[in-house]
């Protein structure tokens, strides 16, 4: 089978999925406003850490984009605390990568990795409070009880109404969503397809279904720059050649939340100290969630439920049309981005004349 057909397989079986999932994500960013995320992390504690947890992961956001948000989130006076739980719960995963793993991976994964992303940003949440004890007693939380944000709140803006919202729902969803996550979607589908057609099962079995496996896993994820929804095929084609479905969920549990931009942030925003914790955190509690994944396999005998990648398969025709409605949604952004960049160079040069 042709690196064609696999990619376009690979597009017919998550493409229903995605558009659920980008729908889903536009109808939560216009449902929870930012100033309410950003008082419910003011607070240092268990508390606030868990908001933060909980909060994030269900945003659309990716690891490109939760980076400014928490950035965001952290200036209007998170905690610590707060703040690495949210940069870990919102990238691992999301109502999109949710959807996504359940086509590509099966019901098991698609439970699996929520409570993994809640699990590790809690704790990385935990390890930043204790071990980073430097925290400051000056966030602007009066910001959110002085008279200016009481007159700011009462000045507020009217609410759309509910055909309103949800035609801003669609367009953020079929339209940024896409726009954030379309070039790594795209890179994780062809990874995916060069993993399932090149390598070789005896790869991946060499380094067994245990420790090793994992930390090789953590290792190939660490520095990696991929969003949730992108790490789903390329975990689901580590599967497919023989790696471990505990492996599998190291991996698309430590790339979205690991890498080296995010860890850069960390490290001019919260620290050196909350870095390492946060790095610990996420990485010890993803190997553990691993192992016991690995373990409940074999106790209940869970089979693989993988969507189809190496042989062909008759998919139905409602499957192929929301393909194709991806593809071009996708092509629309792209050819939107081509025309931009060719119109700014155009206009500075009228503007100049």
């Amino acid at each position: 089978m042709n690196l064609l057909s696999i990619f376009w397989n690979l597009v017919i079986e998550s493409a229903p999925w995605l558009l659920l999932g980008y729908l889903i994500a536009g109808i939560i960013k216009q449902v929870i406003p930012s100033e309410w995320v950003q008082k419910q992390l003011a607070k240092p504690g268990l508390l606030s850490i868990s908001k933060g947890a909980f909060i994030g992961a269900p945003l659309p956001l990716c690891s490109c984009g939760v980076i400014p948000t928490a950035l965001a989130v952290r200036k209007a006076g998170a905690s610590k605390g707060a703040t690495a739980s949210f940069l870990v719960a919102t990238p691992e995963t999301g109502v999109d990568s949710i959807a996504f793993s359940y086509a590509m991976l099966g019901p098991i994964f698609a439970i699996a990795r929520p409570i993994g992303a809640l699990v590790s940003a809690v704790v990385a949440g935990v390890l930043v409070h204790k071990f980073d004890t430097e925290e400051e007693n000056s966030q602007p939380q009066a910001a959110a009880t002085s008279c200016c944000s009481m007159q700011k709140s009462q000045t507020a803006e009217p609410r759309p109404s509910l055909g309103s919202a949800l035609l801003q729902a669609v367009q953020y969803g079929y339209g940024r969503m896409i726009a954030d996550t379309a070039k790594w979607l795209f890179i994780g589908l062809t990874a995916a397809t060069l993993v399932t057609a090149y390598v070789p099962q005896s790869f991946f079995l060499q380094w067994g279904d245990g420790l090793i496996a994992m930390i090789v896993m953590v290792v190939v994820g660490l520095p990696m720059y991929i969003c949730a929804t992108a790490s789903t095929p390329v975990a689901a084609s580590f599967l497919f050649a023989g790696l471990s479905p505990g492996a599998a969920l190291v991996f698309m549990l430590t790339g979205p939340a690991t890498n080296i931009a995010t860890m850069g942030v960390i490290k001019e925003q919260l620290g050196l100290r909350s870095l390492v914790a946060y790095l610990v955190g996420v990485i010890v509690t993803a190997i553990l969630a691993g192992l016991l994944l690995n373990q409940l396999y074999a106790r209940f005998e869970w089979p693989l439920q993988l969507a189809a990648m190496a042989h062909g398969e008759e998919f139905s025709l409602w499957r192929e049309l929301a393909a194709v409605a991806l593809s071009l949604l996708v092509l629309r952004v792209w050819f939107s981005k081509l025309v931009d960049k060719f119109r700014a160079p155009a206009t500075e040069a009228s503007a100049s004349a």
